[in-house]
């Protein structure tokens, strides 16, 4: 195997000793080649640090999803350097090819089509070679989505948990959120926007729908818009009218009090049994059982799923 540093003169010049303990990216790279993982903007193209643009205009080449995408920014900031695809499709051999590159002492940027690379981005086949080939692996920290959207969201944002996108088969989605029911921290998955109507449906049906959401469309973008309510209110806003766009959806821990009242533990309500609760809701209201089942199960911070379960137990034990 090839080294990571090439030999020769280049060896006897990095090891005299440095006149400071400071030393810059551009320096480093001239000993042997550095992969950087450079975070571009996800909407707004000021969104971008002024060492990430000294980084793209420094390396030798930079590998993006789609090159017409980055195109578009590196003309923005008058860099130009050759591009080469990388994306799910091609980086099983594209990576090889370009750690090959950097054993001979070329400098790569990774770039994704907008916020950090490998963030539910292509990546993690390359970065994880060049650790192996002992090449340095340098993050350029920047944008990202789900961070942007956390802090604007107004749910708690001590302890997250981000996803990633769902499956986007109804069974595969409702069971990755079926392992995510009982989670106390606030969730976060990137959606597309053909898809977010099932999702929250299948959020509706497995996680409940009285736990507070937040739908963040087009973050940083012109038509940036932040959609915030409790999930079935929303899903009836978005079954009007279908958001566009890149979308984050966040979803809050759910509440202590109905955790609770799960437990068995909670108010008069929950006390009584659940097929006279659901009687009790049905007279009161004058609504069929259906719908009084499903105004229980959100008294007791219960999925439609679980009270159906509990009310055939009860019926049982009658």
């Amino acid at each position: 195997m090839a080294s990571p540093c090439p030999g020769g003169v280049l060896d006897f010049i990095s090891a005299l000793p440095m006149p400071t303990n400071l030393q810059t990216d551009s320096e480093a790279s001239l000993r042997c080649g550095t992969l950087y993982l450079v975070a571009t903007p996800i909407g707004n193209l000021e969104d971008i640090s002024m060492r990430a643009i000294r980084i793209l205009k420094e390396v030798d080449q930079i590998a993006c999803e789609d090159t017409r995408h980055t195109l578009k920014l590196l003309d923005h900031y008058e860099i130009h350097k050759p591009l080469v695809s990388y994306h799910e499709h091609n980086e099983l051999t594209r990576s090889p090819e370009l750690v090959l590159a950097m054993e001979q002492g070329a400098s790569v940027a990774l770039v994704s089509d907008a916020g950090m690379p490998l963030v539910s981005d292509p990546g993690y086949r390359l970065v994880t070679l060049a650790i192996r080939h002992r090449i340095p692996v340098v993050p350029i920290p920047g944008p990202s989505a789900l961070l942007a959207a956390l802090s604007a969201s107004g749910l708690p944002s001590h302890e997250f948990l981000f996803v990633g996108f769902l499956p986007a088969r109804t069974g595969e989605r409702q069971r990755a959120l079926e392992r995510l029911r009982i989670e106390d921290r606030t969730l976060i998955f990137y959606e597309a926007p053909h898809r977010i109507v099932e999702a929250l449906e299948d959020v509706v049906e497995v996680l409940g729908g009285s736990r507070h959401v937040v739908v963040a469309r087009e973050v940083t973008k012109l038509y940036e818009e932040f959609m915030r309510g409790r999930i079935e209110t929303l899903l009836e806003d978005l079954r009007k009218k279908a958001p566009r766009g890149e979308i984050t959806l966040l979803i809050a821990p759910p509440d202590k009090e109905a955790l609770h009242a799960e437990g068995g533990a909670g108010d008069s309500a929950s006390a009584v049994p659940l097929a006279r609760r659901v009687e009790e809701i049905a007279l009161e209201r004058g609504v069929d059982t259906k719908s009084a089942l499903k105004v229980a199960a959100r008294e007791r911070g219960l999925t439609r799923r679980e009270a159906y379960k509990q009310l055939l137990i009860t019926r049982d034990e009658a």
